[in-house]
C-alpha cells in the first residue's frame, strides 16, 4: 500500500476508534432507526407517492431518481469490490459492530451514498426542505459510523458519490425527459 493510503487510513481508524470508544453509542436504538430510514423502502415510496400526488415536479423527481439510483448502485458496487475495505471490526481496533452489516467490504457507504442521493434531488425539486435533508442525510452517515460498520472515509465516499450520482442523474433525466413525454 502506498504510503499516504497507510497515513490516511490511519487517520481514519483513529477517528473511527475515537468516535466509537471514545464517545461510546449511548442511543442505540436512535442510532439503528436513523440507520434504517437510509435502508431504501422510503426512498421507493417517497418517489411513489410524489409521481402520483404531485403533479408539478413528482414525474421530473421519480425520472431523476431513476438514473441517479441507477448511477450510485452501479458506481457503489464497482468500488466496493474493486477496493475492497474491509469493515472496521475486521480490522485491528479490536471493536465490534453494533449490527451486521450487509457485506464484507466498507468503502463506500453505500447508506451514505443513496442518502445523499435523496437529500441532491429534493435540494433540486424541493429546494425548501434542502437543509432537513442534508442533516438528515448526515445522521445517516453518521449512524454507520456510531454502529461500527463504516469509517468516518466510508461516509465521506458515500456522500460525494450520492452527490455526483444524483446530479449525473438529473442530467440525464433533463436531456431524455423530452423524448419520454413525446412517445
Amino acid at each position: 500500500m502506498n504510503t499516504w493510503l497507510e497515513r490516511i487510513h490511519h487517520i481514519d481508524t483513529q477517528a473511527f476508534i475515537w468516535v466509537n470508544l471514545k464517545q461510546g453509542c449511548h442511543y442505540r436504538k436512535l442510532v439503528r432507526q436513523i440507520s434504517r430510514t437510509g435502508d431504501g423502502p422510503l426512498y421507493v415510496a417517497i418517489g411513489l407517492v410524489l409521481f402520483l400526488f404531485e403533479t408539478k415536479f413528482g414525474a421530473a423527481f421519480l425520472a431523476a431518481a431513476l438514473f441517479s439510483y441507477l448511477f450510485d448502485v452501479s458506481l457503489y458496487l464497482l468500488l466496493k469490490n474493486t477496493i475492497k475495505r474491509d469493515r472496521p471490526q475486521s480490522g485491528k481496533t479490536g471493536f465490534h459492530a453494533i449490527i451486521t452489516p450487509s457485506d464484507k467490504f466498507s468503502f463506500p457507504s453505500g447508506h451514505t451514498a443513496a442518502a445523499f442521493v435523496f437529500a441532491t434531488l429534493v435540494f433540486q425539486f424541493y429546494p425548501g426542505f434542502a437543509l432537513a435533508i442534508y442533516i438528515w442525510a448526515s445522521l445517516v452517515g453518521l449512524s454507520r459510523v456510531l454502529l461500527g460498520v463504516h469509517y468516518p472515509g466510508d461516509i465521506f465516499a458515500g456522500a460525494v458519490l450520492g452527490t455526483a450520482s444524483a446530479w449525473a442523474g438529473i442530467q440525464l433525466s433533463y436531456l431524455l425527459m423530452p423524448l419520454v413525454v413525446t412517445i
